[in-house]
């Protein structure tokens, strides 16, 4: 295909990187503290890693506690910041709950929360089954929604803060096989626009976050690299 040569080499691994250049003082973000959900891997992981270059410690959760914490292991010694990695499932709100007080027990505060964890795969929309539909909703639209409002009652509606909500351009003109994600992140924009509003006046700035495809990550890997081509 046309452009092919201009993709980088794909990995099957989360690193960290072997040198960082910064553009904002290193210590921009000294001694905060943010809450990543989907941080063991992909562009969650990688926006730890960031965060914790310029001095931010992380929470990193996942369903998988075995990969958070092997993710917390790489980004702790990458950085020399710290690292709780915990595990929870963002469609049951007992388990979010379980991690922000285990949270807030270890550093005192949660200053951002960055809501990463998200479910996908390609398949057309005919043969696309009811429940599989509403489960990539529940990941990704519900979840956000969970984690947000769990977060807000525990600690930002009296401390303010920041969220970022990770999204996806799927929405932006339509994709083949992809009318299950493109429509909960199409729900995920638009539940951002409402609490930005809502919350705002608590001093909570909530933004959404929509990349394209990103070699290199988990779900570049499931999806395939033809998907950048379709739109």
């Amino acid at each position: 295909m046309p452009g092919t040569s201009n993709i980088p080499d794909d990995v099957d691994t989360d690193d960290c990187l072997l040198n960082y250049s910064y553009i904002f003082s290193p210590d921009i973000l000294k001694d905060k503290v943010a809450f990543i959900t989907g941080g063991g891997s992909g562009i969650g992981f990688r926006i730890a890693e960031i965060l914790m270059r310029h001095g931010c410690h992380t929470i990193i959760a996942s369903r998988s506690l075995e990969r958070v914490q092997a993710s917390a292991k790489k980004l702790t010694a990458a950085t020399g910041l710290r690292c709780l990695p915990v595990s929870l499932d963002v469609r049951q709100p007992a388990t979010i709950v379980a991690a922000v007080e285990a949270t807030l027990q270890k550093f005192g505060k949660i200053d951002i929360l960055v809501n990463g964890a998200a479910g996908n795969f390609l398949c057309p929309a005919n043969d696309l089954s009811f429940n599989a539909f509403k489960t990539v909703l529940e990941i990704d639209t519900v979840g956000t929604f969970n984690t947000c409002k769990i977060l807000y009652q525990k600690w930002l509606k009296e401390h303010g803060g920041v969220i970022v909500n990770i999204t996806a351009t799927l929405n932006y003109r339509g994709q083949i096989l992809q009318v299950h994600a493109g429509s909960a992140k199409a729900a995920i924009d638009a539940m951002t626009r409402h609490l930005a509003v809502e919350w705002g006046p608590d001093n909570i700035r909530i933004n959404s976050l929509a990349p394209g495809p990103i070699s290199g990550t988990e779900g570049f890997r499931k999806l395939g690299k033809g998907l950048v081509y379709l739109s």
